[in-house]
């Protein structure tokens, strides 16, 4: 989490595997310091990527079809990775908020290592979690940022990364009554392994888990949260339980087949306009709707709400289910589908390789790399829609790409890069005298 003295502790693969499924008992997840804690999520990585190529692997066994699409999987990739770029400029502010209010206004100080603790912070977590999870669906500009993570049409590991840049920002005011007795160090670890427990939840490979389904959160009722149908919505916000919607009363067991996605799909793949397109929607319905109180109303009440109607909209204008609705999937050439993997997997490699190396780069090269996967990431996005001018984009974002390379500004894990860097020139080339090659059919 931190670098300090001592620096985080380390973590075996074994150890790390068992974080993803929140299985490391107190006596293995329990520090003195924050700057111990192992960056948990950061390490499971590896562990992201084998379990989507295990899901594929397991879906096309069990149904001869994989299990998302390319298009949809690049955008999820895509907005995991935005989401996680504020992160290498500024310390999280889930804990720079909690650290402070330990600091300053602790009422007494619960021993980090004792069990009672650890258990403790895992059931106030997880509580936390759900009291936001549960706002974020009920205020509409809370919804704002989390629909983002709703937004995929698809349901597997590839939409357990698909996140909000803006959700982090208002997620942290949950958790500060916990600073006032529970050690920072303790609260670290379990903020790590209730997000990361709800990775391998999304996923349709995995059916019932027998009697855990009456107490914890599993694929099974995860799916029912990001269903569109009528009967899942606003329904199972539990991160890792699922006792807090059994006694809540918003739980609801998986029923007909789910259809996910939002009630008004989004249909696009530019990860920017999908951050921003709902704030931009609050912001016109403002001004739109007569009298103040109505104004605050389109900002705090529900996203279904509107004037004359209850605080979270009226059921009956759910859109109904068919069983027939088409995700959205424009058609686009099969070497350009090839093109955006081999591309986004350079930017992949970019982005990790920022992360290993954030504290020995000056602030503008830092800005300057965040800027150009932005670019490449909106570019993609435009590729996948098969928007008008995006080659063009596309083809801006090589020449920055071929600029920035030659300048020592950007650089690799991958020892090809180099060749790759030529093959642009050769790309350049091709573009400048077959402009329309990207989004010919």
């Amino acid at each position: 989490m931190g670098s300090g003295a001592g620096g985080p502790r380390e973590t075996a693969p074994g150890q790390q595997l068992r974080a993803l499924f929140y299985a490391l008992p107190p006596g293995e997840s329990s520090f003195r310091t924050v700057e111990e804690v192992p960056d948990y999520v950061e390490k499971s990585i590896p562990f992201f990527i084998a379990f989507i190529g295990l899901e594929f692997a397991v879906s096309w066994a069990q149904k001869r079809k994989l299990a998302g699409r390319i298009n949809d999987g690049i955008s999820s990739l895509s907005l995991g990775i935005l989401s996680r770029l504020p992160d290498v400029l500024f310390r999280s502010i889930d804990l720079i908020s909690y650290i402070y209010i330990w600091n300053n206004y602790r009422l007494f100080e619960l021993p980090w290592d004792s069990p009672w603790t650890w258990y403790l912070t895992f059931l106030g977590v997880d509580l936390a979690y759900y009291c936001f999870h549960r706002i974020s669906h009920e205020v509409n500009i809370l919804w704002a940022a989390h629909q983002v993570h709703h937004s995929s049409e698809d349901y597997n590991l590839f939409t357990a990364l698909r996140q909000s840049v803006l959700q982090k920002y208002t997620s942290w005011i949950f958790n500060l009554p916990m600073a006032l007795f529970i050690p920072p160090s303790v609260f670290a670890v379990h903020l790590q392994f209730n997000l990361l427990y709800q990775f391998w939840i999304h996923t349709e490979v995995v059916t019932k888990l027998g009697p855990l389904e009456w107490i914890l959160n599993t694929p099974s009722h995860h799916r029912v949260h990001h269903g569109r149908n009528p009967y899942c919505i606003d329904k199972n916000y539990g991160g890792t339980l699922i006792i807090w919607d059994r006694i809540f009363g918003t739980f609801e067991a998986e029923d007909a087949k789910v259809v996910y996605g939002l009630t008004h799909p989004a249909n696009s793949f530019d990860p920017i306009m999908l951050q921003l397109r709902p704030l931009a929607h609050i912001w016109n319905t403002f001004w739109a709707t007569p009298g103040f109180c109505n104004k605050l109303s389109v900002i705090f009440k529900g996203p279904g709400w509107g004037p004359g109607k209850p605080r979270l909209g009226l059921p009956e204008e759910i859109p109904v289910i068919t069983g027939k609705e088409v995700p959205f999937n424009p058609s686009v050439p099969a070497y350009l589908n090839c093109y955006a993997v081999i591309h986004f997997a350079v930017i992949m490699d970019l982005y990790t390789g920022l992360l290993g190396s954030v504290t020995m780069l000056s602030q503008g090269t830092i800005l300057l790399r965040i800027g150009f996967i932005i670019l490449s990431l909106t570019s993609f996005g435009l590729l996948m829609e098969n928007r008008p001018k995006a080659d063009i984009l596309e083809i801006i974002r090589c020449l920055v790409f071929v600029a920035v390379y030659k300048f020592g500004h950007l650089r690799s894990q991958f020892t090809s890069l180099g060749y790759a860097y030529e093959v642009r020139h050769l790309f350049l080339n091709f573009s400048a005298d077959y402009p329309g090659f990207f989004l010919s059919s």
